[in-house]
């Protein structure tokens, strides 16, 4: 069931530019979304579009997380964080690609949707993703350094925390900009200690990112 909506999303966000590299398309493939959508809306799981996960999140666009991922390029055997969780689905594709050997931890600071996300890594098969209940502002000082961090809401600035946890080498995903508007999605690059070359991909829309180093909670 949805195999054929599947591979047609996926021809969809190949056509159209969004999907190139092959790593990333073979985690399209493996990973079932719809395993990752509300039961109500799972006959939209394949449609180009956000949809609402609950407690005023979503499970972002197809074709954003094609974006996100494939810019952040991502290899086998990297240890990577996430802020925030929502379904799940981001850190089972994150999986596919950094293989056993990798690691992800990801982290939602909404304990319910923590643990929607944990229920569908596991049924999906990704019970190995560390799903942690918290401020994902803050990073996991315990996990440090990563080789990846990918920020699924938006900020209204890099979170320094998150940036002194990156290796250097490593790269930093995330939209920046204001609620909901001139949002820009940005790949950081932390070349020394005190050396970060950001670079900006394009126009976004996220949620906003709430935490100690993010938006304050309304």
């Amino acid at each position: 069931m949805y195999e054929k909506e599947r591979e047609e999303l996926i021809e969809r966000l190949t056509r159209w530019g969004y999907l190139s590299k092959r790593d990333v398309i073979n985690a399209f493939k493996k990973v079932p979304r719809h395993e990752f959508v509300p039961q109500n809306l799972r006959r939209y799981s394949y449609a180009d579009q956000p949809l609402p996960i609950g407690h005023g999140q979503t499970i972002s666009a197809p074709s954003m997380i094609a974006i996100m991922l494939e810019s952040l390029d991502l290899k086998p055997a990297q240890k990577v964080l996430e802020i925030g969780t929502g379904s799940g689905y981001n850190a089972a594709l994150i999986a596919e690609l950094i293989g056993r050997d990798g690691q992800i931890f990801t982290i939602e600071r909404v304990a319910e949707l923590a643990e929607f996300g944990r229920a569908n890594l596991k049924k999906s098969g990704y019970g190995g993703v560390k799903v942690i209940t918290g401020d994902g502002t803050c990073g996991y000082t315990r996990e440090a350094p990563w080789d990846r961090i990918l920020i699924t809401a938006c900020a209204p600035e890099i979170p320094q925390p998150l940036i002194s946890q990156l290796k250097v080498g490593g790269k930093l995903g995330a939209p920046v900009g204001r609620h909901y508007m001139a949002q820009t999605w940005i790949v950081a690059e932390k070349l020394g200690e005190k050396k970060i070359n950001v670079q900006e991909r394009g126009g976004c829309s996220f949620v906003p990112l709430v935490g100690k180093y993010g938006w304050k909670e309304e």
